[in-house]
Order: structure tokens, then sequence, then C-alpha cells
């Protein structure tokens, strides 16, 4: 079966997605940079809050003196119409600051005070006068600038412009009308600043409010209020403590989540996939270790794909071997097979018996001994074969094999003690193919009486075969699984019963294990118990 083959198109690696995201949460502070503007806006509302609060509490104080001077007829200026009053049972009635930056509610710069058309009335310039040290202690603190305008929007105190008016200004306009106002507008600094502050539209902004002062339901005058917005660089300055630990922490977290995954997935995936090539290539260090597995489910991995790689590279050492084998044992007889048909042809072309009858019969046992030599490893291949790929359709025990090995072998002595009744995860064919084996190398070598004990031990049945037949030399000891393999080839033996044994139980994750005894021949078998079946290859 043909592996399919990945669609070839690009496709990141796993370091690429990693540096990806490692790049994007380090990149987090800068995009914070764009949200600045939100927070110059939330810095101009807390501003004009500010200057509500104090132009409020002077509106409070100038209306006081307006009061007490309305029985001298102390002129007021525009009345409020009956809709626009407020409601006289609502004990609060807040101005919210909504002066918003992002939606560009941004004018030119203050246009410049103009000469009053009237002067201011007197009493008015009295009621300034009062006001005046309030509003410079008040600036002190505050840093606000502050203008008290009369009825007419005549500056009746404050710092400069005393005596102008600044009734044509919008904002001032819609206060003597009785309704607050109030506005951005742009300043222009007294020194150009850093190219950072570009950043911060909040930076050349000015805050100007404008609170009417109500007596009577009419307009008594309007208190005019201004202040540059708190900075926010000056804000991060004080600050900086905090956004440097905050900062550094996001690094340090980035540099180290960076690090964990580099050693517990990257590098184990890097190493795992020059592994895989070098394997591919045949390279035996392709099977050395990893020197960081990283994670456990990464380190199972890859200990499963090593006895992959391990089962697959054994197979294919297994296959040269045999191939190289097989070939050696299918051309002794084909060649002598050939050789005898050559002279019992050059025989019969002569017209004369250069070969005797005996000569002839003897030619022709040869030819058909090999031709019995031929199908006997014939069927020997195919139940190798069998064995490579033999499923379990029954679980089988050892016990049935034996009665019928009995039956087979009736010149021979087969006993069985233990747990022999027990099911394996072998089929009942396969455990009376690899016991038939056993017997019959064992009948082959001189064994007259066969025994197989059986005990349970890890999940296995272990199954202790031994023979009262020839012993193995220890030259032969480590060649006998070996395919093709034997001492009885003028017999008939093909030297590969025992290597399909071990192929059966390799294939079932079993196992079979040359012991020495003091007299005979044995064989330790390990058969899985059914229900707790090893890796098949």
């Amino acid at each position: 079966m043909i592996a399919p083959k990945p669609k070839r198109k690009w496709r990141p690696s796993l370091g690429q997605i990693v540096f990806g995201v490692l790049a994007l949460v380090g990149t987090l502070p800068l995009v914070g940079l764009f949200f600045f503007r939100i927070y110059d806006n939330q810095l101009i509302r807390q501003t004009q809050a500010e200057l509500i609060a104090q132009s409020r509490v002077l509106a409070a104080v100038f209306a006081e003196e307006v009061a007490a001077r309305l029985a001298s007829g102390i002129p007021l200026g525009f009345e409020i119409p009956l809709e626009a009053r407020p409601d006289a049972a609502d004990e609060v009635t807040p101005i919210r600051p909504l002066l918003d930056l992002l939606a560009n509610d941004l004018f030119v710069r203050r246009p410049d005070a103009r000469e009053a058309i009237h002067p201011a009335d007197p009493a008015y310039v009295a009621i300034g006068a009062r006001l005046l040290p309030i509003i410079k202690e008040t600036q002190k603190v505050t840093l606000a600038g502050f203008r008290v305008l009369d009825p007419q929007g005549v500056v009746i105190a404050g710092r400069d412009e005393m005596g102008k008016s600044l009734a044509h200004i919008d904002e001032v306009a819609s206060a003597l009308q009785g309704r607050y106002s109030a506005a951005l507008r742009i300043r222009i600094p007294d020194k150009a600043p850093p190219p950072i502050y570009s950043i911060s539209r909040g930076v050349g902004v000015h805050v100007f409010s404008a609170m009417p002062v109500i007596v009577n339901d009419h307009v008594a005058g309007v208190i005019y209020t201004s202040r540059t917005p708190r900075n926010i660089f000056e804000h991060l300055y004080q600050e900086r403590g905090k956004f440097i630990a905050a900062g550094s922490t996001i690094v340090l977290t980035t540099l180290l989540v960076g690090l964990i995954v580099s050693r517990t997935i990257t590098r184990p995936m890097r190493e795992l996939v020059d592994r895989a090539g070098r394997i591919g290539r045949n390279d035996p260090a392709g099977f050395r270790p990893l020197a960081h597995y990283g994670t456990r489910d990464f380190a199972e991995l890859a200990e499963h794909f090593f006895a992959m790689a391990e089962q697959l590279a054994q197979r294919s050492n297994y296959i040269r071997s045999f191939s190289a084998h097989l070939t050696h044992e299918l051309k002794s007889p084909l060649t002598s097979i050939k050789g005898a048909a050559e002279l019992l042809l050059d025989s019969l072309a002569s017209g004369s018996a250069t070969l005797t009858r005996a000569e002839q019969e003897t030619f022709l046992t040869n030819i058909l001994a090999d031709a019995d030599r031929l199908t006997a490893l014939a069927q020997r291949l195919r139940e190798l074969a069998r064995a490579e790929t033999m499923s379990t359709i029954d679980p089988g025990g050892v016990a049935e094999a034996v009665a019928m090995l009995r039956q087979r072998f009736p010149a021979t002595t087969i006993e069985a003690s233990g747990p022999v009744d027990r099911k394996t995860s072998l089929s009942s064919e396969t455990v009376l193919i690899v016991l038939t084996h056993l017997v019959d190398n064992a009948v082959r070598h001189g064994a007259r009486r066969v025994r197989f004990d059986a005990v349970d031990r890890d999940g296995q049945l272990v199954v202790i075969a031994g023979n009262d037949g020839d012993p193995i030399s220890p030259d032969n000891r480590d060649r006998i699984f070996d395919a093709f393999f034997t001492t009885r080839r003028d017999s008939g033996g093909t030297g590969m019963g025992l290597a399909i044994v071990r192929a059966i139980l390799a294939s079932h994750g079993g196992e079979i294990l040359l012991l020495s005894p003091e007299t005979g021949v044995a064989f330790e078998l390990r058969l899985p118990l059914a229900g707790d079946r090893g890796t098949s290859i």
C-alpha cells in the first residue's frame, strides 16, 4: 500500500508559528500605544469635569453677590425661556463632561477678545473686584484660567482682558443664553514639544468651559474657565516604575514562554525530524536517543517512533539476509536438477547408451529428491509468510494442541503439566503450528520423549519445551534460529522450523529462548495470554 503524500503547498513550520505567537505577545504593548487617544479623551473629560466643579462654585458665589444687589437695581441679562428652565422638583442637575477628542470636536484657536460696545455696569465691576482674590488663590492650585463675565460678555475679573468682550466666542455666546457650553480648541505651546508627543492629540489642545450664572431665571453672568488637559506622557513618567515593571514582566514572560516552547516542543520536534531523515538514509546515527524529549507525550511519541523504526530496520535486515539464504538454498537443488537433466538429455541425443540404466535411475532419483526438497522449502516459506501475517481467530491453548500432537507423533511420548488449558492470544491453529515444529525438530534429532511444562507469569504463559534428543553443540547455539540453518539436510531438514516458530511468536508479542539443560534440549516459550496481547509487527 502506497502511503498518501500531503498536497504540496506552503505550510508554516512549528517554529514559525511559535515565533509568530511570541511576536504577537511581544507587540501587545506597542499596540497599546494606539489606545493613547482613548486615554487622552478620558483625560480631557476629567479636565472638563474639574472645570465644571470649579466654575460651579464660583457661579454660586457670583449669584449670591448679584442677588444681594437686586434691590439696588443691578441689571440682569437674558431671560431663560420657560421650557428651558430646570424642574424645581429636581434635587440634582448634574452637568456631564461630554467633550470627545475622538469625534474631532476640535475648534480653531480661541478668538481674541474685542473691545466692549458698552462698558460693564459698576455693580458688576464691584462684584468682579470681590471675586478676583478668590480666583487668584484658586488658580494657584488648579492652574486653570478664570474670567468672570457680566451679562453682556464683558470681562469683570481675571488676569487678562479686563473690560473687553468675549461675547462673540461660541461657547460664551451659548452660556449668555443660559446654556452650559464647552469646547476643545487648538493650543499653540510656547516651545515645540518632543516628537514623541505627536502620538497624543491631547497635548496640543485647550479645554474651555462656559458656566452661566442664573439669578431669578435670568443670566447674570458667565464663569469662563480654561485649562490644558493633563499630559499623558507626564502621567506615564510619574507612573514609570509601574510601567517599567509591567513591560519587563511582559518581556520576561515572553522569553520564558519561548524558552519553554523551544525546549519542550520545537527542539525535540526538530531532532525527531532529523532522526527520521537519517533513518530514511540508513544512517545508524538516526537511532541515537534525543537530547531532549520535552513533554511526556512527546517522549511517548519518540519511544513508539524509534520502536517502529527499529522493527522496520530489523525487518529490512531480515529480508536481505533471508533473500541471500533463500537464493543459496534454491541454487543447490536447481543446479543439481539442471546438471542431471543435461546429462540425461546428452545421453538421449548421442543415440548410444552413454549412461547405464543404473546411472539413469540415480540421476532421476536425485531429480525427484531435489524436487521434493524444493517442495518442502516452498511449504515452509508459505508457513513463514502465514506466521508473519497470522491473526487471532479464536484463542488457543497448549492442552488442545498437545492432544493433536499425540495423534500426529504416536511413537513419541508427549507430556504436559501446569496451566496448559489457559487461553493465549494465539489461535488454536497457530499454537499447533508452533508446537508441531518443535516436536518435529526434536524427533528429527532422536528425541523419544517431549515434555511441556507451563507456568503463568506476568500476563504470559511461559512454557518450557524439553526433549531427550541430541543436544545442541556450543558452535550451533547462536545459529539455530537462523532461516535455512540445519544439521539434518541429508534427511530432509530445511532449517526453517525454528525460524518459523520465532516469527510466529514475535508477530504475536511472544518470544522463544534456548535454554541450557543438563541433558537433551529445552526451549522457553513466552506466549501472551488472551486479553493481554503484545504489539504485532
